[in-house]
């Protein structure tokens, strides 16, 4: 997990290594025994909309696609120069050269079509999604892309294409919008909405529904333009943010920080998880690391108000674990990647797997079973998958594990 414009100094061999933006410490703390449940209503959300008028504005000023339309528009051919060294892998991909090697873009967040509905696909292809945010090496902080990557057409190499997240700005009769300039730590699909993780504020919500096709040919040129043409960098898709939960957590707790997200269609109701990303330094200060579960409801895709019209956790634990860059829970047993350094000459700088069964389980850590600069979790129950992925250039594979061997 890269940090924005960071400022930082050089870091010990021992907490890892610095890098342009971001500061990486290696996992040298022992695992908590077990978890500790807190009180989860205490954690709750508050939700915002877009106003239905702009974004109708827009969708008469623009042409509506659909995601199976973007999957079948790829325009990006990935290429493996090497497998991905994981612990009882079943499937992986990577990147064009450009993207693999590009400091432009870090790769954070996935979710897959599985996600998205229980049969697996989406517009009847099987789609990966991936979030990228922009690291602004150019000046121009561009907020955050997705990779839709179209499995069915091929699942060891699927063409992709990126399209742009954006917000809606500007008026009705001058309908526009602006980038998303958030971390995008995780991200989750259910129906047609996409949840991407807004690490200080709780969640952005966009909806497939909106997903629009603008002009290209300038790739410093930004919502509506004077000529009344509309464009998003040089990306041919833009996807619109309808929707917000903000984090109003209660009780006295510290604000939750949303530093990823996975869906858990194995609970009953389907709910969302959410964990936290702290270093070891945060944590010798007294920053705590929490894990909660919030119900989502399947009939509008939102977060699921409690019977009092609360949206508000149900589960809640302090985990402490340093460097979680993602989780999720399948059965009742909770699963988080832990990324362990940046030296990548080292095999005990992959990245770690932890899980514990809810609520008094004990932490069980598999050593090195990710990559190194392991990020987000998705769980494909299709097909049995635990996808994650690599943020570093040279070393961003997409793959999958058996879950059940874990």
């Amino acid at each position: 997990m890269r940090h924005r414009r960071s400022a930082l100094a050089a870091a010990s061999s021992l907490a890892g290594a610095l890098v342009a933006g971001a500061l990486f410490v290696a996992a040298t703390a022992p695992p908590a025994a077990a978890a500790t449940t807190l009180t989860a209503s205490n954690f709750r959300y508050t939700l915002s909309q877009t106003s239905s008028s702009l974004v109708g504005a827009l969708d008469a000023a623009l042409p509506n696609v659909s995601m199976g339309t973007v999957a079948d528009d790829a325009n990006r051919t990935p290429s493996c120069d090497s497998a991905p060294s994981v612990t009882n892998r079943t499937a992986y991909y990577c990147w064009n050269a450009g993207d693999q090697g590009t400091s432009d873009w870090y790769p954070q967040g996935i979710t897959t079509s599985s996600d998205a509905y229980e049969a697996g696909t989406y517009d009847g292809k099987r789609i990966n999604l991936v979030s990228w945010y922009d690291h602004a090496d150019d000046g121009i902080d561009k907020g955050v892309r997705i990779s839709v990557s179209n499995l069915s057409a091929s699942a060891s190499a699927p063409p992709y294409r990126h399209i742009l997240l954006v917000e809606p700005s500007g008026t009705t009769s001058a309908p526009s919008y602006k980038p998303i300039n958030v971390h995008a730590g995780g991200i989750m699909w259910y129906g047609n909405l996409l949840y991407v993780a807004d690490t200080g504020g709780g969640f952005r919500v966009f909806d497939l529904d909106h997903l629009w096709q603008v002009s290209t040919g300038s790739s410093s040129a930004i919502g509506r333009q004077s000529d009344g043409s509309y464009h998003a960098f040089d990306y041919k898709y833009v996807l619109p943010q309808t929707a917000k939960f903000t984090d109003s957590t209660a009780g006295g707790y510290a604000q939750l920080q949303h530093s990823s997200v996975s869906l858990d269609r194995t609970s009953t109701p389907d709910s969302v998880v959410v964990s936290e990303y702290r270093t070891a330094t945060d944590i010798a200060n007294g920053a705590q690391v929490r894990t909660i579960r919030v119900p989502i409801d399947y009939t509008n895709r939102y977060l699921k108000p409690a019977s009092d019209g609360i949206i508000k956790a149900t589960e809640a634990y302090r985990i402490d674990l340093e460097s979680v860059q993602g989780s999720t829970a399948i059965n009742g047993e909770f699963f988080y990647s832990q990324s362990d350094g940046t030296n990548f000459s080292d095999p005990n700088a992959d990245g770690d797997l932890h899980t514990f069964a809810a609520p008094s389980g004990a932490m069980v850590r598999h050593g090195n079973a990710l990559t190194v600069g392991s990020e987000d979790l998705s769980y494909d129950p299709t097909r049995d998958y635990l996808w994650s992925l690599g943020e570093h250039p040279g070393y961003r594979w997409v793959y999958a594990a058996d879950a059940s061997s874990f």
